[in-house]
């Protein structure tokens, strides 16, 4: 039985909660915590003079019923615990009484449920890590927000935003920032729906949408604030935001890993592909590898040495048979992943002792297949033509490895002239010169310019194969020049405060692929006799550079080509080696500076920088309408004699220190007419001159027709063939770089 003393407490304390002003009194206190009695008066707009006995009378019954309590040192109020517990009761009747039955919440997990205060306050505590008492302040005035605005379809969305809206009036930002949910608008995702952009089916729509709520999140929980901030706002840009801690940019494959080992392709299923014994099976094989790490890498795929390893298997093999299977293989990869095959037209040095993987001697080396190298890559342009006679092919991309020994060989020279012919006529090759230097005998390179040397370990195998590029992080060089206004030194320190940023970006990349990489990596990093395939550790970090062109105009106000500006630009190359060497200390030893084509960094780049100084202020490349700046290095060839400007190339030479992880140079063919033999004859002086050229391309604009299956070079507004315009496309490789 209740005692009579107990029922007289409970009346007092109901008393004392039957007063509007007293509940909220109460109400403040729980809100902003302790009070002192100036701070209570203030609140409630009571008066000091004319209000005083007022409020000392309902302050006194407060404190009679112990629902508030003096802090006497601290001259403050607070509540007391059956203070808080009758805060809660009324609160409870309140929603009792007055709460709308229809309040319902659409959740993310597609459920209807009834309105909980509470699960708000769960939510707070669980995500942000949200104090408990303060949790259920932000939870309780959410939920009188939303009942007041007599909403009636109510979100799991917009309960966040509200109280997020909380959070950042009391001051309690990094809480907010915690709870910041990331997605798309809704305008953003129709748009994709309903784009007229032929590449944006329904798989490249869920990827690109998934990309960029993984960029979002990238940015909010994986970045320092500098770094997020620095991307926002165009001093860098990351590539490949929607799969940074998801994969690396490039990676670089050795087909003699499963020519010896198999393809284990599921574990479940236990489905496996045995180590190949015909040409057809190590084709299949290496399709299969290109298939599960394609879902894997951001960008490109490089199978370096790929007709020297594959010359064991057509030992005895009739041309038709290899002929068939090449188009097969190559129309297959067209379809499912980017890819760059590395065609050799002689066996190098470092592989003619290695034993021949697929070789039916068990003694043979790869030195033993010069001819069957020859062939397979013959036959290799045999089917790239054919198949580019009607329309260029983007994908694979061929880099054909030459030095001066191959140039001036004479069975090589028949192989030569049909890469010439391909180059001439629609410009589809790359050329990479392996002569240049000691260390780029063994180098491997990708057709988006980056490149592996054999600098780590000194070992070719450990350092160019089973590994890639990490990631590329962009500089914006125009940027630094804008904000140095003129100061050298202010110049220099922008330079190296950015270097070390995307040193940094890179490094979090680096730790979180190593951390959950079995995870989101699991064909790469698989283990085969306790050796994971892919080697993560000895990946390439890529601080790329846009703009140096026209930062070194902007600064000199001459042309990159006058004798100030070559000054000024050596001066950033040795401003950036020593940044390389000492910051690469703490950030990896393989953190190389590059100038590598990123058609979406230096066209954002550059539209950020208009928008930020105004487009007087910005010196920039390309149009008003499509603003970039300058990520590759572009040569134009003079016909009579053919050649391609000195001043450019002495350019390329000095940029090598800058150009470490790689480089292009495109050497542009317009619309003219060259000959196979004149454009080899140029390529053997790119290669041997006291300037050579380390890695470029021929580019050819071309117009095909989809009606009439033929193509013309130059840009064509009317199919010269069939009179059809609907039907006409045009290619370029570099339309923007």
């Amino acid at each position: 039985m209740v005692t009579l003393p107990n029922r007289a407490r409970g009346v007092k304390v109901l008393k004392a909660v039957s007063s509007p002003l007293r509940l909220q009194l109460l109400n403040l206190l729980f809100d902003k915590g302790a009070l002192s009695y100036t701070e209570l008066m203030n609140c409630l707009k009571m008066n000091p003079n004319r209000d005083a006995g007022r409020f000392a009378y309902h302050l006194k019954f407060l404190l009679k019923a112990d629902l508030v309590e003096a802090d006497v040192e601290a001259k403050k109020y607070f509540l007391t615990d059956l203070g808080k517990m009758v805060l809660d009761v009324a609160d409870r009747v309140e929603k009792k009484a007055f709460t709308p039955k229809s309040m319902l919440v659409r959740t993310s997990h597609f459920t209807l449920e009834e309105f909980d205060q509470n699960k708000i306050a769960n939510s707070l505590i669980k995500e942000a890590k949200v104090p408990p008492e303060l949790a259920q302040k932000a939870a309780k005035e959410a939920e009188k927000r939303l009942i007041k605005s007599k909403t009636k379809y109510i979100t799991a969305a917009l309960i966040r935003e509200v109280v997020n809206g909380i959070l950042i009036e009391k001051g309690f930002e990094d809480y907010r920032h915690k709870l910041t949910r990331v997605g798309m608008p809704i305008h953003e995702v129709t748009a994709f729906i309903e784009a007229k952009d032929r590449s944006l089916d329904a798989s490249n729509v869920l990827s690109k949408a998934g990309q960029n709520v993984l960029g979002e999140y990238t940015l909010l929980n994986i970045f320092p604030r500098d770094i997020a901030d620095a991307h926002l706002s165009g001093s860098i840009n990351i590539d490949d935001l929607g799969t940074w801690i998801l994969k690396p940019s490039e990676v670089v494959h050795d087909m003699r890993f499963f020519f010896l080992n198999g393809l284990k392709l599921d574990d479940v299923a236990q489905a496996s592909l045995d180590p190949p014994k015909s040409f057809e099976s190590a084709l299949a094989v290496a399709l299969n590898v290109l298939l599960h790490s394609n879902r894997e890498t951001s960008h490109q795929q490089v199978f370096s040495c790929f007709n020297i390893f594959l010359a064991p298997y057509i030992l005895g093999v009739n041309e038709a048979t290899i002929k068939e299977a090449l188009l097969l293989f190559i129309l297959n990869i067209n379809q499912h992943a980017q890819v760059t095959l590395e065609i050799d037209f002689s066996v190098p040095k470092r592989l003619t002792e290695k034993p021949a993987v697929g070789s039916k001697n068990l003694n043979s080396k790869y030195g033993d297949y010069a001819k069957e190298v020859r062939l397979l890559a013959d036959l290799i342009l045999q089917v790239y033509s054919e198949i580019t006679a009607v329309k260029p092919l983007m994908n694979p991309r061929f880099v054909i490895k030459i030095n001066s020994d191959i140039i001036n060989d004479e069975n090589t020279t028949d192989l030569l002239l049909k890469a010439h012919t391909l180059a001439s006529q629609h410009g589809m090759l790359y050329f990479a010169n392996i002569a240049t230097t000691k260390e780029n005998a063994s180098a491997v390179f990708s057709s988006l310019g980056t490149k592996l040397l054999s600098d780590l370990t000194e070992d070719w195998e450990t350092d160019t194969l089973r590994t890639g590029c990490l990631g590329n992080i962009t500089i914006n060089l125009p940027r630094i020049i804008q904000e140095a206004e003129g100061d050298k030194n202010k110049f220099f320190d922008l330079l190296k405060e950015r270097y070390e940023l995307a040193a940094r970006a890179l490094g979090i990349k680096y730790s979180i692929l190593k951390q959950f990489g079995k995870s989101s990596l699991p064909f790469l990093l698989k283990s085969t006799y306790g050796d994971s395939y892919f080697r993560l550790e000895n990946c390439s970090r890529i601080i790329n550079f846009a703009g140096l062109t026209e930062a070194v105009e902007a600064f000199t106000s001459k042309s990159i080509n006058d004798k100030d500006s070559q000054t000024f630009v050596g001066e950033i190359i040795q401003n950036i080696s020593t940044f390389r060497h000492k910051i690469g200390r703490k950030h990896g030893k393989r953190l190389y500076p590059a100038i590598i084509c990123c058609p979406e960094a230096s066209e954002r780049l550059a539209q950020l920088d208009i928008e930020k100084y105004g487009i007087a202020k910005v010196k920039f490349s390309g149009t008003r309408d499509k603003p970039f700046y300058s990520t590759s290095q572009r040569l134009k060839l003079k016909i009579d004699p053919l050649t391609t400007s000195t001043e450019t190339l002495g350019l390329i030479q000095k940029l090598s220190e800058l150009t470490v992880g790689g480089s292009i140079g495109i050497i542009e063919l317009d619309t003219f007419d060259v000959s196979p033999s004149a454009l080899l004859d140029l390529t053997r002086r790119l290669v041997v001159s006291h300037q050579p050229l380390e890695f470029f391309t021929y580019n050819r604009v071309v117009t095909y027709c989809r009606n009439c299956k033929k193509s013309w070079f130059g840009i064509r507004h009317k199919c010269p063939s069939c009179g059809s315009i609907s039907t006409l496309g045009t290619f370029d490789r570099f339309n923007s770089t």
